[in-house]
């Protein structure tokens, strides 16, 4: 990253970081809730007239200090970088449920890393994801293919109301296309066929009985992990040949409702791949995540004879990530090397 990238990515930072404060301390607003104001406001900054509940006075130096920064300068990643900042902020400040965090870079970049191989022919791809949340995972890959080319049709969905909101004026402020709802996926809502499908899952169980039915994943009893759920609707979604990579608990394939899950996998899908994440990302064992990789039949697509098994190295042995980051560009190549849409 160049600096002056950096120094953009602070000073965006700062803005935001200093006007959501004076947001939650003069509307008396959760951290999230304030980031949300400031982001919509500074997405239309030379319309807005003033904010309930703060004077004429005081609205103007807010302002003033927001066209301090000259957004319009700053590419996608900067933007994005800033306000991922922000929202880890507000995480911290409003100690926000585990479903709620971000996706960190260090993750979506190796998601990123992979799905750039197993396309690696693509000038088009359409990328959906079911449960987007702020829409940095979405944003982080859309943003690497499109600065190596590639035209990406961008699809998000997220079920939270303000994380909606959140990832919606994110993508505004990247001036980055996508289409971005604020829906229930589960209801199986009609976004068509994709190329492929990114998510960072949310973990727990779906409330709402009825709108399982239709789904061979569902639970025999009682509620549904909306994580297994979410993966059958994204399969579901795919075009013939298509990709799904889910970051997961470890732990995905030792819970009571596992050998559902596998069923319909062997009988829907092939699994491709699981790679674990270094244990240093982590709060704990039991917290630790991986990659899934699955992929739907269709065209040429088949089960590979290897199934893709490892641990990703500690990110501080940069050797060891190189070495295993080419394992990885060898059996991709072995595998999958054809154009985005023949696998």
């Amino acid at each position: 990253m160049s600096v002056l990238a950096e120094k953009q990515i602070r000073e965006l930072f700062d803005i935001l970081d200093t006007s959501s404060t004076f947001l939650q301390d003069k509307l008396d607003l959760s951290y999230l809730d304030s980031l949300i104001e400031t982001l919509d406001i500074m997405s239309n900054v030379d319309d807005v007239e003033g904010v309930e509940g703060i004077s004429d006075s005081e609205f103007g130096s807010f302002i003033s200090k927001i066209k301090t920064v000259d957004i319009d300068a700053m590419n996608a990643e900067t933007v994005r970088k800033a306000i991922q900042m922000a929202v880890l902020k507000a995480s911290r400040s409003d100690k926000m449920q585990a479903n709620y965090q971000i996706t960190p870079d260090t993750i979506g970049n190796l998601i990123s890393y992979l799905l750039s191989g197993l396309y690696r022919n693509a000038d088009h791809i359409t990328i959906l994801d079911p449960a987007m949340g702020s829409g940095n995972l979405l944003g982080t890959i859309t943003n690497d293919f499109r600065s190596r080319g590639v035209n990406v049709d961008a699809i998000g969905i997220e079920n939270d109301e303000a994380l909606a909101e959140l990832a919606s004026l994110n993508f505004e402020l990247q001036k980055s296309a996508g289409s971005l709802y604020h829906e229930d996926t589960i209801q199986d809502l009609v976004v068509g066929n994709v190329d492929t499908v990114v998510s960072d899952l949310p973990i727990g169980y779906y409330p709402i009985d009825e709108n399982t039915v239709k789904y061979k994943t569902k639970a025999n009893k009682g509620h549904s992990y909306v994580h297994h759920l979410l993966m059958e609707y994204s399969m579901d979604h795919l075009q013939p040949g298509g990709f799904g990579i889910f970051l997961v608990p470890s732990e995905l394939f030792k819970t009571e409702e596992a050998k559902g899950l596998l069923a319909w996998i062997q009988q829907t899908v092939y699994l491709q791949g699981i790679l674990n994440l270094p244990t240093e990302l982590f709060a704990s064992e039991q917290a630790q995540k991986s990659i899934l990789i699955l992929q739907k039949p269709g065209k040429t697509a088949q089960q590979v004879e290897k199934v893709l098994l490892g641990e990703f190295p500690s990110f501080n042995n940069p050797a060891e990530m190189k070495r295993f980051l080419t394992m990885i560009d060898d059996w991709e190549i072995n595998n999958f090397n054809k154009k985005s849409g023949d696998q």
